[in-house]
């Protein structure tokens, strides 16, 4: 795990500590998947990495392997949930449709997804 500084108010950071309850799903050194709870999808599950970074292009430029451990952690949750088709979705910036500002991945799935996707 990093050894970056966590923000004292942000809410993925908290999730990561354990600070603030969630259903965890998987887990591994350098990330978390829980379960949203504000699902969009009957599997909604947003995957941080545990260490902070506002947005994806931050990570992948920070911790590009850890970047790539959320599309493989990504695929073990949908594999959990029996889930073979599924949509993996970062939204980067408040334009984008990000509220929180530590790097999540959403894994969507359990439905057909329409098109196009914005």
């Amino acid at each position: 795990m990093s050894v970056r500084e966590r923000p004292a108010d942000c809410l993925f950071c908290k999730v990561v500590a354990g600070d603030v309850p969630a259903e965890i799903v998987h887990a591994t050194d350098s990330a978390v998947a829980f379960r949203d709870i504000n699902p969009q999808a009957p599997m909604h599950v947003p995957v941080v990495p545990s260490s902070h970074y506002a947005n994806a292009a931050e990570l992948a430029h920070g911790e590009p392997s850890c970047a790539a451990e959320l599309l493989t952690v990504a695929a073990a949750v949908a594999e959990k949930e029996g889930i073979s088709d599924y949509r993996p979705v970062f939204n980067t910036g408040a334009e984008a449709g990000q509220v929180v500002f530590h790097t999540h991945l959403h894994v969507l799935g359990g439905r057909p997804m329409t098109r196009p996707p914005g």
